[in-house]
């Protein structure tokens, strides 16, 4: 069973946290319209169809940094530099 992806800002998301957690449905985390992040709910172990869905989820991502031209030592980088500033 494929879920609807959610979106909700990261104010909303904090508020709601407890809710999100027994969701099944994946969240994407957004400020000011951007998403800044995904919550991907790992409730028991995941059937076919769930792992499908992750492995199409992780084709779209590489596809979105392939075409901004992003590589993945960016994307560490700056999780790094963010997460520094915490």
């Amino acid at each position: 069973m494929t879920m609807q992806l959610i979106r909700v800002g990261v104010r909303e998301f904090r508020e709601d946290l407890a809710e999100y957690l027994d969701s099944p449905a994946p969240v994407a985390i957004t400020r000011h319209g951007r998403t800044v992040g995904y919550y991907i709910p790992a409730n028991g172990v995941p059937d076919e169809q769930e792992v499908l869905a992750l492995r199409r989820a992780v084709e779209q991502i590489e596809a979105v940094l392939a075409e901004h031209g992003i590589s993945e030592e960016e994307v560490v980088r700056e999780f790094r530099a963010r997460r520094g500033r915490s």
